[in-house]
């Protein structure tokens, strides 16, 4: 029965999504407590990841590159959300399991100045054999690179997972993206910080008022998590000297 739901859920994808991936549960033994799957579904038992690309295209836009990956994100972000639903509802009518779908990006969950993700979209991705995590801290798929948004839906059907990728698909001596990085991100050694990249990269109109007090920052995932959902991107750089982004294709 668990094949057949398997090959049910990847039959119902189809062609909506660009890449899919399971992982049972007993994959996640590293996630912090309070974002792993167990505390998302009761019974949890299975993490279904959804891929979508945004296209190549924005990259080498003259003009407007940032305009149009910033609306292609949150086009795509709607997109994995309205499908990670459906899936969920799907899944339920199939028997008596619990699904619960995972937003692609708001609510983020706050850990002093850092955003979480409810649950850790890449980390998952890796953990259902969609890729690896690259020296920018992002998830690479051997195919679309760091193009892909991801979903998910956490479900209690118990089903078998996806084979794990285990190389590194960044190519070893590539430095494209520590060398192009305006905010320097990578230290000397190349070791990357995703507080230093989210700095510079990801603005908020509301970031100046959300800051003023104490009392403001009490309610900070309140304040983001509606005012702030559509964030601005300042900086593509990384994604426009990735050779896997560019199209080069990677063996898996």
């Amino acid at each position: 029965m668990s094949e057949d739901l398997k090959a049910g859920i990847k039959e119902w994808l189809g062609e909506k999504v660009d890449a899919v991936g399971l992982a049972p549960l007993d994959r996640f033994g590293d996630a912090p407590e309070r974002h792993h799957p167990s505390r998302i579904c009761k019974d949890a038992r299975t993490v279904i990841v959804l891929g979508k690309t945004v296209p190549r295209g924005v990259l080498h836009s003259p003009d407007y590159g940032l305009h149009f990956l910033h609306r292609s994100y949150h086009s795509v972000y709607c997109y994995l959300d309205e499908l990670g639903l459906m899936l969920s509802d799907w899944i339920e009518s199939q028997g008596s399991y619990l699904a619960v779908p995972i937003p692609s990006f708001a609510p983020l969950v706050f850990k002093g100045p850092e955003p979480w993700g409810i649950l850790s979209l890449k980390h998952a991705a890796v953990q259902a054999g969609l890729g690896a995590i690259g020296k920018s801290g992002l998830m690479y798929h051997p195919t679309y690179g760091s193009l892909l948004r991801l979903g998910a839906v956490v479900t209690s059907a118990k089903l078998p997972g996806d084979p794990l990728i285990s190389d590194d698909l960044c190519p070893p001596e590539c430095r494209a993206c520590w060398k192009v990085c305006p905010a320097r991100a990578f230290n000397d050694e190349g070791s990357f910080s995703k507080l230093t990249c989210q700095s510079y990269t990801v603005k908020h109109a509301i970031y100046p008022i959300a800051f003023r007090t104490e009392e403001d920052l009490k309610h900070i995932e309140r304040i983001i998590n509606t005012a702030g959902y559509n964030y601005w991107l300042a900086c593509d750089e990384c994604l426009k000297v990735c050779p896997i982004n560019r199209g080069k294709q990677i063996d898996s």
